[in-house]
């Protein structure tokens, strides 16, 4: 959800395990808003080489490499106040492959895939995604940009009382996909 240009932005995110599909979907559509149709997301995560699971993410680049139908698009985040709090900056590419080789030849290696059908409906400036993630579960994710000046764990707060608003089930989750997919695969 990085926006193009040359000003520097910060995305923002919170995230929801989802129990209840149709009772969301219902919740939405009460207020207006559709879920587009789905979309699969198969995105590979790379990692800093100097960072492990179980660090801290705040400060460190993580990289990802998204393929989206026939686009391919390269992301860096670099966690900022917490993990959903992001500098984030991408660019389309045109060969998957040699991107891949282009960021793990800059010393960052992969970490997991993660592959998910995404919907989505647009508020307000938010983006509601519904995924379907391999591995991990039905997630609602609520992200949002702001200037590089405001406070992104208070965004977070307002995206989640409007999250809460929605009155359905919801158990929040701090962690990012990466981690979810790694855990359910190593649980499994």
């Amino acid at each position: 959800m990085a926006v193009k240009g040359w000003q520097e932005v910060q995305e923002i995110e919170v995230k929801y395990r989802l129990r209840d599909l149709p009772a969301l979907e219902q919740a939405l559509a009460e207020r207006g808003l559709v879920l587009s149709a789905p979309i699969t997301q198969d995105d590979q995560a790379y990692a800093h080489p100097d960072w492990a699971y179980g660090q801290s993410k705040v400060g460190v680049p993580f990289a990802r490499l998204r393929t989206q139908g026939d686009q391919h698009v390269f992301t860096v985040k670099t966690p900022l106040e917490n993990e959903m709090s992001c500098l984030e900056h991408e660019s389309e590419v045109a060969d998957r492959d040699q991107m891949h080789r282009a960021i793990t030849q800059m010393g960052f290696r992969p970490t997991v895939r993660i592959v998910k059908i995404r919907r989505v409906a647009r508020m307000g400036g938010m983006a509601l995604c519904v995924d379907q993630v391999e591995h991990a579960g039905v997630f609602l994710e609520i992200e949002t940009v702001l200037d590089m000046n405001e406070s992104g764990t208070a965004a977070q707060e307002r995206l989640d009382t409007f999250a809460r608003s929605l009155g359905v089930e919801l158990e929040r989750t701090t962690d990012t996909y990466d981690s979810l997919v790694r855990a359910a695969l190593i649980s499994a």
